[in-house]
């Protein structure tokens, strides 16, 4: 069962807060607003656990699931619920 994490921007995730924040202004899935407004380690360990796994068919739920509670209770809160 895939998340639906976006495949976005390696630039744009790898960014700063601020270039990060203005794109989720634009993003139109909770997800991608989500992952936008996390810190920068999260969202750095998304590109490289995530995006750069490119024949890892679960690549998204493992990440996610290795996330600290805390991270993956906003996910809950901010998308799942939201």
């Amino acid at each position: 069962m895939a998340l639906g994490l976006p495949r976005m921007d390696k630039a744009v995730l790898l960014g700063p807060a601020r270039v990060a924040r203005a794109a989720a202004r634009g993003a139109r899935r909770p997800e991608e607003r989500w992952l936008l407004h996390q810190p920068r380690p999260v969202r750095a360990s998304y590109v490289r656990q995530v995006l750069e796994a490119e024949d890892e068919p679960n690549a998204d739920e493992v990440w996610m699931l290795r996330q600290p509670q805390a991270v993956r209770e906003s996910y809950i809160r901010d998308v799942l619920r939201g």
